[in-house]
């Protein structure tokens, strides 16, 4: 029994735990979710409209919960924020101005103690990318070398950690983002932290030119990728998440889906909730269904084998978070920092109700 819950801020969580023993965890999850032991409930988003504001803006409430038992845990995230929409570089984006409070709440199962509360911004950019490396490992080419990406911001940086964990063969990365200042900072730091050349491009299309992996990580609301800019053998990833009422950003025109030999999901059930743009409209089309799109549960429990052939153009579309990774990411970030002294604890009487002995109401 824990005597005290452990507190850690952004500051605190960050770097703790390495990109390829969080990919580990994420395999290790998604074993258990496709095997049907792990639980998820769908991620649910609240937006209300605030009326005193002088653009239009709205509250938003993010909460994505889930239960992981081979690792004996369950957290869920819960974010309360504000968001409205901008032009940068003359494209359409959200944006999420002003303070905002990110935390994800992670219990031990068996005692059901509460054992951390972690500020959910650094850690998030761990889960996505962790899945991303997850879902490339088997579905990029093994002698991959090349890579393109869209972004320039922390989850981009993420994006090329977890790549370069799983595909160790990469050499090179060329990186495209609206802004020149942007995209070349950016380079130096890859090139300072990762033993591989970064090279900023000024046009989209130059990105995807030779790249044997092409990532976008990007905040943009229009297709940025087209599809007649894959070559064979390329993997894609998209990193966007939406919903059917806010948010449908799409970073994929709908010949990248009509391209593919197939389609791979964080999870189909929440791409049918969102009515995610980016598969829902190329499926309107005829380009693809629902019998062609897997989970990357199916690639961790050999469901589906994932890349069969050099030549094959496979697309993954990291549609959403989930609370099994943040359950197993969380738990491992919060065994670190109790071994390093990090963070704050609090007494877990603040959080825990003792019942007297025999007592079974309900909650």
């Amino acid at each position: 029994m824990h005597q005290d819950v452990l507190v850690l801020t952004n500051e605190d969580a960050s770097d703790l735990i390495g990109m390829g023993e969080a990919i580990d965890l994420m395999r290790e999850a998604f074993r258990d979710f496709g095997h049907k032991r792990a639980k998820i409930i769908p991620r649910t988003r609240i937006s209300v409209p605030q009326e005193d504001a002088e653009t239009p803006t709205w509250f938003w409430l993010n909460v994505i919960p889930g239960a992981v038992p081979c690792h004996g845990v369950a957290a869920v995230r819960v974010d309360a924020a504000q968001f409205a929409y901008g032009r940068r570089a003359g494209a359409s984006r959200k944006e999420y101005p002003g303070d905002f409070c990110g935390l994800v709440l992670v219990w031990e199962m068996k005692t059901r103690e509460l054992l951390g509360i972690i500020q959910d911004h650094a850690v998030s950019a761990v889960r996505v990318a962790a899945t991303t490396g997850l879902a490339a490992d088997f579905l990029a080419r093994p002698d991959a070398e090349t890579m393109g990406l869209y972004g320039s911001g922390e989850q981009a940086f993420a994006q090329v950690e977890a790549i370069c964990a799983v595909r160790p063969g990469v050499k090179s990365v060329k990186v495209y983002s609206p802004r020149a200042e942007s995209r070349e900072r950016f380079c130096k730091r890859i090139e300072a932290r990762l033993p591989i050349a970064a090279i900023p491009v000024s046009n989209p299309r130059d990105c995807a030119a030779g790249a044997h992996i092409l990532v976008a990580a990007t905040n943009s609301n229009d297709p940025i990728v087209q599809g007649e800019w894959l070559e064979p053998g390329m993997h894609v990833v998209s990193n966007l998440g939406g919903d059917k009422y806010f948010g449908q950003k799409r970073e994929m025109h709908d010949d990248v889906v009509r391209r593919a030999s197939f389609v791979v999901v964080n999870s189909k059930e929440q791409v049918n909730l969102d009515q995610k743009t980016d598969l829902i409209s190329p499926m309107r089309l005829g380009y693809i269904g629902w019998d062609n799109i897997f989970e990357v549960s199916d690639l961790c429990i050999g469901h589906m084998p994932g890349r069969t052939g050099d030549s094959q153009i496979t697309v993954h579309f990291n549609n959403c978070g989930m609370g099994i990774q943040f359950a197993s990411v969380c738990k491992r970030v919060l065994e670190i920092a109790r071994e390093r002294g990090i963070g704050t604890l609090l007494p877990s009487k603040l959080f825990m109700t003792r019942r007297s002995e025999g007592e079974v109401f309900a909650p």
